[in-house]
């Protein structure tokens, strides 16, 4: 299968990578790179061999955002149909087609931020379960700047990882700010050199691959994403019970227990793609 235009896509020892490769637009995305991201996290999906996944960029900068030159903005109001109908698809914003399409994915995902990111280069890694910095990276949510609102679902996403005041001070000032501010404010993992941010990612995706078994690993990322909505903990104590009475019945438990009882890597045989248990998924889905 080719890689799409502006991708590159590899799986090793466990690890896909996928690498934004438009560095001669410092990464910047349209419409067609969003849903060409978001298949190729459908084939992420697919693939047994791909136990995590690293979303990362070529060259200076991770993200610059939205594309906004002419004839690529979504921006330009003479590129817009007016539609009727506010729960027409074509008004949905493309970087949340990248966010809900990651928030759905059944592999952890991490995202190496390998320079600057700005705009939906932010907000279409806040559904990662890992993010981790170039100690020189700088980021911006400068969407009240250009008069637009925040997208990505960032407006569920952010709030619940840094905070609400910190939320709402990087979207309604829309300033820029350093690597270390998102460090201190639970933005980002973890900062490193700049050569060291792929091979800190690596060895995380790798430990993940290597030790966890992936339809665990499926299972408690949905059940903990999953749970920042639910109304009760009665909620999570169900999907917990029918989760471990299903694992528990798995050739998994047995793998687990005998690689630990003899003091080996596990070899785990259930696949993501045939051994789901059958109450997954339990949510219903949500229509635009």
């Amino acid at each position: 299968m080719d890689d799409p235009e502006h991708f590159l896509f590899d799986v090793a020892d466990g690890v896909a990578t996928i690498t934004i490769d438009r560095a001669d637009r410092l990464n910047a995305f349209t419409r067609a790179m969003a849903l060409d991201l978001t298949a190729l996290f459908d084939r992420v999906d697919r693939d047994d061999a791909a136990r995590a996944v690293i979303l990362t960029g070529a060259g200076r900068a991770f993200c610059a955002g939205a594309d906004l030159s002419p004839g690529q903005s979504s921006l330009s109001s003479a590129e817009l149909d007016d539609v009727a109908d506010w729960s027409d698809p074509a008004t949905r914003d493309f970087g949340g087609l990248i966010t809900l399409r990651i928030y759905e994915c059944l592999k952890p995902v991490i995202v190496a931020f390998n320079g600057s990111a700005a705009g939906m280069g932010v907000t279409m890694a806040l559904a990662a379960d890992f993010r981790l910095a170039s100690d020189e990276a700088k980021f911006a949510l400068p969407f009240v700047r250009r008069g637009i609102v925040p997208e990505s679902a960032s407006s569920w996403f952010l709030p619940r990882i840094v905070g609400i005041a910190q939320a709402l001070e990087w979207t309604l000032t829309g300033a820029t700010f350093p690597a270390q501010e998102a460090l201190r404010a639970g933005l980002v993992r973890s900062l490193h050199p700049p050569e060291e941010v792929m091979p800190s990612a690596l060895a995380l995706a790798r430990q993940i691959a290597a030790q966890s078994a992936p339809v665990s690993v499926a299972l408690t990322r949905q059940m903990l994403w999953r749970s920042l909505g639910m109304g009760h903990p009665m909620d999570a104590h169900r999907i917990e019970s029918r989760g471990i009475y299903a694992r528990a019945r798995a050739a998994d438990v047995r793998e687990g227990v005998a690689s630990f009882l003899e003091k080996r890597d596990p070899l785990f045989p259930n696949r993501v793609t045939e051994d789901m248990p059958s109450f997954f998924p339990w949510w219903d889905a949500h229509p635009y």
